[in-house]
């Protein structure tokens, strides 16, 4: 931000609409600006926000874990092991925050380590009856497998909350005509930020700091 040409004026109203979830198309239009220079705001707006992502605390407690991919559509193999998605785990504290990683695949050595990594020992994991999970169940957490199709398949541990966040990312996505790979961690960090952070006021007080702190 510090090397940016735009007046503050104009760069306060483009993270205004940034936090509004403005598309940059559309942001460009009501700040006078081209969209090629709303486009690389925005993007840069992303890089604060991933550079204050890291997570330094555990999670702990009941924990909701889950895998998805995602990625444009192309022919192939959907769901899991779907071709040219990018796979991520997200942990979810209930009622609490969410941490979002990308990982290499979905096999059950690289699911288990990155959990281990987020999530205090002798807390409760709450996973769906993906087989990949089953290690779970002789590590140091405890281990409730929750049936997808069945929504309540137990009235008291549904995993309804990591979907949320998925769901809250993929409204958030659909604005957009599609995410570059090279450029999905940093949107990837964004959805979870505005998770954790939903108060639009909250977000725009804290992304500006931020603004203003690189520009010195």
């Amino acid at each position: 931000m510090r090397k940016s040409r735009l007046s503050w004026h104009k760069q306060s109203r483009l993270i205004e609409l940034f936090v509004a979830g403005t598309t940059a198309r559309t942001a460009a239009q009501w700040v006078g600006v081209n969209k090629t220079t709303a486009s690389y705001y925005f993007h840069r707006l992303r890089q604060p926000i991933y550079a204050h992502s890291e997570h330094l605390e555990w999670l702990e407690g009941e924990v909701e874990a889950d895998e998805r991919y995602w990625g444009g559509r192309r022919k192939g193999k959907r769901g899991r092991g779907a071709l040219g998605k990018v796979p991520v785990l997200g942990l979810l504290k209930r009622h609490g925050k969410v941490f979002t990683v990308l990982i290499p695949n979905a096999k059950a050595d690289t699911l288990l380590p990155n959990i281990g990594q987020k999530v205090r020992p002798d807390s409760i994991a709450y996973t769906d009856t993906f087989g990949r999970y089953n290690a779970l169940d002789v590590s140091e957490f405890k281990h409730y497998r929750i049936n997808p199709s069945e929504r309540f398949a137990d009235q008291q541990n549904p995993i309804n909350g990591i979907e949320n966040v998925w769901n809250q990312a993929k409204r958030h996505w659909r604005r957009f005509n599609g995410v570059a790979r090279e450029h999905f961690h940093l949107f990837l960090k964004e959805c979870e930020w505005r998770f954790d952070n939903s108060d639009p006021k909250s977000q725009l007080k804290q992304l500006t700091q931020w603004v203003r702190s690189e520009m010195g």
